[in-house]
């Protein structure tokens, strides 16, 4: 694992910000740092030098979906997944663990392995830890994830509990399973919103010694508020020198709350899938870009973004494509939106930097409720 390490370079002073460089086998990635999903091995819409053009340092990709489609074997086949998909920077793969949560229709679960029909022909696929770090090495990426269950936020305290205990279960036998030392694993810590089985986690995880750490099973249902008063005492309990990254937490106030709280990585899919659906975020709040308000408004979608759907064209423009149907609409939106996370996090580092994270906090927050 000597060809990872993670760097400090300036802690905030007021919060529980960070600012640091993870450095992987192919690149050193800038924290704080949003990673753009690519599912199915590739960013819906957007091609990889458009990702690079607006500063996306990192994707992500699932390990599920790329089992059943084209399958891991196949990509391993064609170069491992850098090369399949023309992306030369870091790359993480999630483990499958949150189909756990959300195709729990279509899955049995035991302590041995989870089952799932899949959603695409209903043949079965097993994946058991073991499983699933194969299918990550067979991928290629340079950082991979445990296997791990995502209870319902709602779910009755022990049911919460046997998702941590066979969490920690999963994480030392993917730690077994792992033969490849150019990809680092890293642990999920699961347990809801209470405190003292976020800390039973956290306690079976971090002796392992995992070279990173997630918080896995937020924005599943829960209250904001919820949210980051389970990150205050979470966060706390992972390894300072490591990084730690926030599962699938996306809307552009949490990822400031959440690195105000520690919080290095994050990935989530709405910028592109809210792009795609006409919803664009903007330095004043959010944009619906098929209100009739922009029919004819020649200003473009965010006067402070350099990305090419604010510099070349007009809101009324942008909202032609999607009445028309049009999938440029879709492309361009989600372009801005990708640019636009990535603006942020880049604030946030200059803010923690600068020892302004507080008062970049309150300006943002405010700044987002003004748009009509």
């Amino acid at each position: 694992m000597t060809q990872f390490s993670f760097h400090l370079d300036a802690t905030d002073q007021d919060t529980s910000a960070r600012a640091g460089r993870w450095v992987t086998p192919h690149g050193v990635v800038e924290t704080p740092a949003f990673m753009p999903v690519g599912t199915l091995a590739t960013v819906k819409g957007l091609l990889p030098d458009q990702l690079k053009a607006v500063g996306a340092q990192m994707v992500l990709s699932n390990t599920y979906h790329l089992a059943l489609r084209p399958g891991a074997e196949i990509v391993r086949e064609l170069g491992g997944l850098h090369r399949f998909m023309d992306w030369d920077g870091p790359i993480l793969t999630d483990s499958g663990g949150f189909q756990v949560f959300s195709l729990a229709r279509l899955r049995k679960l035991d302590d041995e392995k989870a089952v799932f029909r899949s959603h695409i022909d209903g043949s079965l696929l097993e994946l058991s830890p073991e499983r699933a770090i194969q299918i990550q090495q067979d991928l290629g990426a340079d950082c991979i994830m445990c296997l791990d269950e995502c209870p319902p936020a709602n779910d009755v305290p022990e049911n919460i509990r046997a998702a941590v205990d066979r969490t920690t279960l999963w994480a030392k036998r993917c730690r077994e399973a792992q033969s490849r030392d150019d990809q680092a694993l890293f642990g999920i810590v699961q347990g809801g919103i209470r405190e003292e089985l976020r800390t039973r986690s956290a306690s079976g995880l971090v002796p392992i010694d995992f070279p990173g750490y997630a918080v896995g099973g937020l924005s599943v249902g829960e209250a904001p508020a919820d949210m980051y008063r389970t990150l205050d005492f979470t966060v706390p309990q992972l390894p300072s020198e490591k990084p730690r990254y926030l599962m699938g937490v996306g809307r552009p106030e949490d990822i400031v709350e959440a690195v105000c709280r520690g919080i290095d990585l994050f990935d989530c899919v709405m910028p592109t899938r809210n792009g795609r659906n006409a919803m664009a975020f903007t330095s004043r709040g959010p944009v619906r870009l098929r209100n009739a308000v922009h029919r004819n408004d020649e200003s473009p979608l965010d006067p402070e973004c350099e990305c090419t759907a604010c510099q070349r064209y007009s809101r009324a423009y942008l909202r032609h494509l999607f009445v028309a149907k049009e999938m440029l609409g879709g492309i361009l939106v989600s372009l801005h939106n990708i640019a636009f996370y990535q603006k942020l996090v880049r604030d946030l580092r200059i803010a923690v930097n600068n020892g302004t994270v507080a008062e970049f906090r309150t300006n943002q927050l405010a700044r987002w409720q003004t748009q009509p």
